[in-house]
């Protein structure tokens, strides 16, 4: 006659299993890179939707080899979640600031390339290397800016920020 172990038993077994798992290393030694849902949510957008306090008063102040570089358009700014933060880290190759010529950030790869995030980013035209935002919710934001330098090269910058219900200074260098 077979008997079942109580139901208590087997949620301390299946809460240990767990446990374990989640402390397990990857075949190199390593801990096991917890994956997360990266594809295109309209609702992970949805707090960069609101109004706030927040602001961010920015300058692009960039030089490489000797070479200084102006705006050479708009200033774009995007909510900060788990499709932009995967699709940033294979354009820029980070997700907190980055100078990637203009051709290679083309030419890269993006998980979900046509998903259409366009009605959650913002723009401001760059003015004298100035651009600013406005009336921000809370949050942590891209801020993308196409830049050009004297030699005919383009960059483009992108830096993450997070407001917290007033102005922050952002200086893209």
């Amino acid at each position: 006659m077979s008997r079942r172990p109580p139901a208590s038993l087997l949620a301390v077994l299946a809460v240990t299993a767990m446990t374990a798992a989640a402390c397990a290393t990857a075949p190199g030694g390593g801990p096991v890179p917890v994956i997360e849902d990266t594809s295109f949510d309209a609702a992970d957008f949805a707090w960069s939707t609101q109004g706030g306090a927040g602001s961010i008063d920015g300058r692009v102040d960039y030089r490489a080899g000797g070479v200084a570089y102006t705006c050479s358009g708009s200033v774009g700014l995007v909510p900060d979640t788990p499709y932009t933060r995967s699709r940033f880290r294979s354009l820029y190759g980070s997700t907190d600031r980055a100078a990637v010529p203009e051709d290679v950030v083309r030419a890269r790869n993006v998980p979900d390339p046509n998903a259409d995030y366009r009605a959650f980013t913002r723009s401001d035209a760059c003015s004298g290397n100035r651009f600013d935002f406005a009336g921000l919710p809370d949050g942590s934001w891209f801020v993308i800016a196409p830049v050009s330098g004297a030699d005919g090269g383009r960059m483009v910058l992108m830096r993450r920020v997070t407001t917290r219900g007033g102005p922050i200074s952002v200086s893209l260098n």
